[in-house]
């Protein structure tokens, strides 16, 4: 088992860092060093994480927008990249994504009409798919969001409609795990392929019966075990 692991994680949109509170034992006991972003949506102070000065393989894992939401130069100084149910482009082209940029539309009046919460709940209903949405890590749709949140969650939501390929800075040598849903509900599956093309290169873990959240999958294991196997180039 390496040691030599640096990782940065970023949640995606409407969570927060307490999502890696599964996946953070598990990194201190291999003497992985880790910094979890923080978008600050909710009551969590926003965080934009940065590649400490030490040797080893740096990594980035990253849900959904993620990757959309770290700066350039974390990117491109990045090793290796786990995404885990994410996307180039959300929406996809064509009158395929007609109905995908209504749904994007409709969210963002509802962010700012008179009961947000619903949405995100319903949300959150989604990401949890086929399982119960009670089972996912805490998230900040469940707690009070003040204007700055709901503001910070709008200006996302039209990155998230906005987003025509992979984030700048991605690094197009580097080696990437897409751990992709079978059964997701947020990410069409246009999109999925999409990303696949992006990244020829790009191992991929696809799992049958799994939602966008990866409720009662492996995920937290295997996605450990291919870090654990990456190797210096």
């Amino acid at each position: 088992m390496s040691t030599d692991r640096q990782l940065i994680a970023m949640h995606g949109w409407c969570g927060d860092s307490r999502s890696w509170d599964p996946w953070l034992p598990l990194w201190r006991s291999r003497g992985w060093r880790c910094s979890c972003g923080e978008r600050g949506y909710g009551a969590l102070a926003a965080h934009q994480p940065g590649w400490a000065d030490a040797p080893g393989l740096k990594v980035v894992i990253a849900h959904s927008l993620g990757p959309h939401l770290l700066p350039p130069a974390v990117l491109q100084a990045a090793d290796a990249l786990v995404l885990l149910t994410s996307f180039a482009r959300f929406v996809p082209a064509g009158h395929q994504g007609k109905r995908v940029q209504a749904a994007l539309a409709a969210m963002a009046t509802q962010l700012r009409g008179e009961n947000p919460g619903a949405m995100l709940q319903a949300f959150l209903e989604q990401v949890a798919a086929p399982a119960a949405p009670e089972l996912l890590q805490a998230s900040p749709a469940r707690e009070p969001l003040d204007s700055r949140g709901l503001e910070r969650l709008h200006s996302d939501l039209t990155l998230i409609a906005q987003a025509r390929g992979l984030p700048d800075g991605f690094p197009t040598e580097a080696r990437v795990l897409l751990v992709q849903a079978g059964n997701d509900q947020i990410v069409h599956p246009l999109a999925r392929q999409e990303l696949e093309s992006s990244l020829p290169s790009a191992d991929v873990l696809t799992l049958a019966g799994a939602g966008h959240g990866l409720i009662g999958t492996a995920t937290v294991a295997m996605v450990n075990g291919w870090i654990d196997g990456l190797s210096a180039r």
